[in-house]
């Protein structure tokens, strides 16, 4: 049996700020892609949106990435659960990589610090969100794990 819990009670909280965690990258992307009109695609622009360096390869990542989370949400059945938590270890994964070659020339999302940490910081929101979004039928869920355990509380 798996320990994450299903039909949670905050589950429509976690939908909801899932659903502001995918609009946000949605907004950076719109705002990084008017932005960086003009600008080199890869590498080092000076673009600041948001308060983050961007380029336009990081603008479109970051909308896809967005719009995916929030069709996902929008779709719900457990689709959102999935979808959030891939999604969030491959921000992770892409954020640990703008940390390690920030100040190469392999800088290709053009990121800064404070990219790395609002793209770790959007990645982990997301795979919070995946642990306690997952439902399923009453019969399939089970007992509250204090009911399992004796407790009555």
């Amino acid at each position: 049996m798996a320990h994450n819990p299903v039909n949670h009670p905050l589950r429509p909280i976690y939908r909801v700020v899932g659903f502001i965690t995918g609009g946000y990258l949605v907004a950076f992307g719109i705002l990084g892609l008017i932005n960086t009109a003009g600008e080199p695609f890869a590498n080092e622009t000076g673009v600041r949106v948001l308060g983050q360096e961007t380029n336009m390869l990081w603008s479109i990542i970051t909308l896809i990435v967005g719009g995916l989370v929030l069709l996902g949400t929008v779709i719900g059945r457990n689709l959102d659960v999935a979808i959030d938590k891939y999604l969030g270890w491959a921000l992770l994964v892409l954020g640990s990589y703008s940390l390690a070659v920030i100040r190469t020339d392999a800088n290709f999302f053009g990121a800064s610090v404070s990219t790395v940490v609002v793209t770790y910081i959007a990645g982990l929101l997301l795979i919070t969100i995946s642990l306690y979004s997952k439902v399923v039928p009453a019969a399939e869920a089970g007992s509250p794990r204090q009911v399992r355990e004796g407790r009555t509380a």
